[in-house]
């Protein structure tokens, strides 16, 4: 397992972390895209949570390569340098597990000891492009799991781990340590950390906006016109604003 330089650049503030706990992944998206960014939402994970939950956290990262027979036996959890197990046991308070599995989810990437050990740890979440195993347990926790199916294989059988807290890829997605995680019932969505505070900063102007809007359609406004706004519409969500 090989260290990295790779380390977050600074720690999430409160402020940014409560904008984005206000944001919809969707609205992040939207945002994200006017920037030039196109891939930043994990695609083939959801919520395995039966209830509802938000996930913002920094990313702590865990790189898979494919298993081989002669050295990912079970005889392997026995090493304490074990990178899956180094990483459940490392990952800092408030950050999320983020666990590059190749989007192979033929075999597992955690079950409900390891999750409840994060949970227990106060990890932000958990998540992975590969499946999980006890899914009925993880189904009823609240720290948020997000992955790619339930899976009972475990992970030796196809996913070999080999380094924390370097650049990785998950759902086709790069994630570099530090980068922020916001997942909700649409999914996840990767902000790069640098960007992180002035994205939070427009995603609560868009959802105020946007919550004009619903309230506006929902009254039997027609959209064009409304959304995206002209300068009547401007002028009149300013006074709207202005008003509250």
């Amino acid at each position: 397992m090989s260290t990295s330089q790779y380390t977050p650049k600074k720690t999430l503030s409160s402020a940014t972390k409560e904008g984005l706990m206000r944001a919809s992944t969707a609205s992040l998206h939207t945002i994200l895209f006017k920037r030039g960014l196109r891939n930043t939402y994990i695609q083939g994970v959801s919520k395995i949570n039966k209830g509802p939950v938000k996930m913002v956290g920094q990313a702590f990262t865990l790189r898979y390569i494919p298993a081989r027979e002669d050295i990912d036996t079970v005889a392997a959890f026995r090493d304490p340098e074990h990178p899956q197990r180094l990483a459940v046991e490392t990952v800092p308070e408030g950050m999320v597990l983020v666990s590059d599995c190749r989007q192979d989810a033929s075999a597992a990437s955690a079950g409900s000891i390891l999750l409840n050990r994060l949970d227990y740890r106060n990890c932000a979440g958990f998540v992975s492009d590969a499946g999980i195993r006890d899914s009925e347990d993880a189904a009823t926790m609240t720290m948020p799991v997000f992955c790619a199916k339930p899976s009972a294989p475990t992970n030796l059988t196809k996913h070999h781990g080999v380094d924390i807290q370097v650049p990785i890829g998950c759902g086709g997605v790069a994630v570099f340590p530090g980068d922020v995680l916001v997942g909700d019932n649409d999914g996840i969505i990767v902000i790069p950390q640098e960007l992180a505070d002035e994205v939070a900063e427009e995603a609560v102007k868009m959802e105020a906006f946007e919550d004009y809007v619903l309230e506006k359609v929902r009254s039997g406004t027609p959209v064009i016109g409304l959304y995206p706004p002209n300068e009547d519409a401007q002028a009149e969500y300013r006074r709207y604003m202005e008003s509250r």
